[in-house]
Formats: structure tokens, C-alpha cells, sequence
């Protein structure tokens, strides 16, 4: 019989390791083109079904060759050929309306609103908020990582 305090610390280090595998299976992507195809099969003539722009950040499931199996924020999943997308960092916003502040805490004046699916740029993170590229381009704004999806 194995003592409990033997059998405890087994159990926190197969926990952990599950952890530290589920981290590293995490890739993200984001899409480096002005408009791509998002595809039914891993394939240049499969169906398309849907069109993603410029920055919008996907989880990658699998590789085959050229080609990622993605899903998006809201679970969509679908295929997209990997030439274009890259490793830059950005968020999409995943509520009906999000405030921007101008500092990283509620206490910080609102300078601007985001809306779903809008993409925005990320520049660091700081606890549980994001700061991100304005969306007019002009400057930085921050946000909580509660109600983004992404980087």
C-alpha cells in the first residue's frame, strides 16, 4: 500500500503535467491577409464557408501539411491554408459592447467602445487586462481580458 501523502503528491504531479500539456498544445494564429477563405477540407478547392480579415485570432486544433484546422471565439471550425496566417497578437472583442479606458481598472475614464467581433491589436497584457491597439489606430487603449478572445 502506498502512503497518502505518496499518493497525494502523484496525483498534484500528473495534474500538473496534464496542465503543462494543455499549455503547450495552445497555438494561436492570426490571419495575415487583408480577406482569407475559411474551408470546409484541407483543400484550395473545398467549400468555402466563411471569410475572415485581417487579424482575426484562431486557435489551431491540427496540421496537415499546408493547411491548420482552426476554430474561432465563438467555436466555428473549419480549414485554413497556413502561408496565411502569422503569429502576430490580437483580440476580438466577445461582448455585445466593450468599453475602452484609457489605463488598465474600471477607475479609468471610458475613451472609446469596441463592438462583437471587432479584431484590435494586442500589445501586452497586465493581470486581467489587455492593452490594445485604438481602433482608429491613434494610440492605445486598454481592456478586460474578460470579454476578449485571443492573444
Amino acid at each position: 500500500m502506498v502512503p497518502i501523502h505518496r499518493a497525494i503528491a502523484r496525483t498534484w504531479a500528473l495534474a500538473l503535467a496534464a496542465l503543462a500539456l494543455g499549455a503547450q498544445a495552445q497555438e494561436l494564429v492570426s490571419v495575415r491577409s487583408s480577406v482569407v477563405n475559411l474551408r470546409a477540407a484541407p483543400a484550395p478547392d473545398a467549400d468555402v464557408q466563411w471569410q475572415l480579415k485581417r487579424g482575426y485570432p484562431l486557435l489551431v486544433l491540427q496540421r496537415q501539411g499546408d493547411w491548420l484546422r482552426v476554430r474561432d471565439f465563438e467555436g466555428d471550425e473549419g480549414w485554413i491554408a497556413a502561408r496565411v496566417t502569422g503569429p502576430e497578437r490580437y483580440h476580438v472583442v466577445r461582448t455585445r459592447t466593450l468599453n475602452l479606458r484609457s489605463g488598465p481598472g474600471l477607475e479609468w475614464q471610458v475613451v472609446g467602445r469596441a463592438r462583437y467581433g471587432d479584431v484590435l491589436a494586442t500589445v501586452r497584457r497586465q493581470g486581467d487586462w489587455v492593452q490594445l491597439r485604438a481602433p482608429d489606430g491613434n494610440g492605445t487603449v486598454w481592456a478586460a481580458s474578460e470579454h476578449l478572445w485571443g492573444w
